[in-house]
This record gives C-alpha cells, structure tokens and sequence, in this order.
C-alpha cells in the first residue's frame, strides 16, 4: 500500500515537505542549519529537520525517520552508485540499530524522506521526496532514490500524501538523482565562490547573498571551465548578465571594462551608476591568493569580449 495520511507521522511530514518549499522560495536551493536546526511547529511542537545524527527521528514522529544528511566533507564520489542512486551508509555498524531499523521499514512501507546534502560547512541542499529503494547490510549501506514532488489531495480535506514511486518510474528516478547530484554540484561551487568574495559583489559591493550568483569565467560546457573558485567570480545577478553577454570584460590585471557602445549610450541613472562607472575600476578580489580569479582564464575571456568591441 502507499504511503497514506491517516497519521501524525504523515502529517508531520508532509507539512515539513511544504515548509520546505516555502524555505526555499526564501533562501535559495541551499538552506543554513539554524533554519533547520529550528523546524516549524506542530501542535505547539517544534519540529527540526536536522540533529546531531545522519539519521534523525523527531521527538514528536514514530520510529521512522524524517530526514538523512550528508556533510559536506564527505567524499564526493563515495555517495552514488555505479548506476546513479545515492548510497547512504548505516549508523555505526549494527544494522538493527533504531536508527537503521527505521529506514528499513521506511523502506519497505514506501515512505517517504527528506536529503539533506552538504555543501559547504553550515549550509544543506535539500531534496525531497527520496525513498529507500534496497539495503545492503553486507556493505552497511541503504540505496536511495529521488522522486518527483508529484502529490494527491484527498477529497475529504485530509493533508497532502506525496504518492510512493513504482518499478516503472526506475528510469525517471534515476535522471532525477543524477541531477540532484549535479545540483549539488553546482551549490558547492556557489557557495565556495560567494565565501570567497565575502558574500559581495566584486563589481558593485551589493551584499545580499540571495542576489548573488557564482560566475564562471569559463563556461562549464567548456576546457578549463572546471567548478574551482579561481574560475568563479562572485557576480550581481546584473553584473553576472552584463559579464555572461559581453558588455563587460575583466583583464588578467583585474581591470574592469565596459562595451565602448554601451559607454556612449544615454539612458538614464541605472545605466550609468550600474554599468558605465565601472569602466576602468579594478574587481574587488579574494583575500586568499588562491582564491583570486586565474589570470589565464581571465585572458581566454577578456579575448573574447574584445571580439564584441565596437569600434
């Protein structure tokens, strides 16, 4: 049977999968753990999202856990099988553990979980549904698989109930993990870039991290267009356009430079304090020298922009 919402424990969880899409129209794909850490309340209840374990059980659910979390200095590649799943080890080595007991019977009940995966020390990427599709006590391992945030409403006004997958989703599960997995990947370079440049704009000095991206210099469909900071600049959601199109380039002397076309053009303040008076002004840099933008990268970029000049 699936999963259904005739229970605390279903209502509970639900309402966490819904305060954490509200969570995440605040704060972005990625959440801090104090928001975690601090849950919503049930009844007057607090709930949290996150403990001290990987596993964790709130006071106020059964015996199955609410959510499973990663940190974000485990090994990468250590977290995905050959064939695209999550692998989440145990807790500890015995595998009838409360902890492990209960993603056993989440398992087999269809029920499900919330991921909370590590990106940076402080910050979780959450994913939800996933379910427990196999266990492997001989390797003290669970497989898991992300699922589409697909939902019913009972006509009797009972609370949402997210339907459980079935074999012949299998392919469509294994895209969605595949991509959970990228997205991480590309939090983990957001994140560290935006640290980097102490959560600022190098162009501008806006200091609001939600307004913030972490800008490629090359492009990560291309050579050199690795996820390390010193290919990352922390960009303005306007600046990382402007930089993205070719109306500004940045020289390997961290020199910024603004479209000769766009300089002469009249168009009000916006363009003149947002574009034309960063012309000639130098990035505002990393205080980690292995942090600051490659300079050879830069120059592969700035050769670009230079073709987009008009004369």
């Amino acid at each position: 049977m699936p999963y259904g919402s005739t229970n605390i424990d279903a209502t509970v969880r639900l309402k966490a999968f819904e305060w954490l899409e509200e969570q995440c129209t605040i704060y972005g794909e990625t959440l801090p753990r104090t928001i975690l850490e601090k849950g919503f309340l049930y009844n007057e209840t607090r709930v949290p999202l996150i403990g001290p374990q990987g596993i964790f059980i709130p006071k106020v659910m059964g015996k199955i856990p609410l959510s499973i979390t990663t940190s974000p200095n485990s090994p990468y590649d250590d977290e995905h099988s050959s064939d695209g799943f999550l692998m989440y080890k145990y807790r500890g080595t015995d595998p009838h553990h409360r902890e492990n007991a209960g993603l056993r019977e989440a398992m087999l009940k269809k029920i499900p979980l919330i991921y909370l995966s590590g990106v940076v020390p402080g910050k979780y990427l959450p994913s939800w549904p996933v379910y427990i599709v196999r266990d492997d006590p001989s390797t003290l391992t669970f497989t898991v698989a992300v699922d589409e945030k697909h939902h019913t409403i009972a006509s009797h006004g009972e609370p949402v109930c997210y339907d459980a997958p079935v074999p012949d989703e299998d392919s469509k599960r294994k895209y969605l993990t595949i991509e959970t997995r990228q997205r991480l990947h590309q939090q983990r370079f957001r994140e560290r870039v935006i640290a980097a440049y102490r959560e600022q704009c190098a162009m501008c000095q806006l200091r609001h991290p939600e307004l913030l991206d972490a800008t490629h210099i090359i492009p990560d469909n291309e050579p050199q267009g690795d996820p390390v900071v010193p290919n990352g600049i922390a960009l303005c959601k306007l600046h990382h356009a402007a930089f993205d199109r070719f109306i500004v380039g940045i020289r390997p002397d961290y020199i910024i430079h603004v479209r000769s076309d766009i300089l002469e053009e009249e168009d009000g303040p916006m363009l003149d304090h947002g574009l034309k008076r960063l012309d000639g002004q130098k990035l505002i840099l990393p205080r980690t020298s292995a942090h600051l933008p490659d300079p050879e990268r830069l120059e592969m970029r700035y050769s670009k922009f230079k073709s987009y000049m008009v004369n």
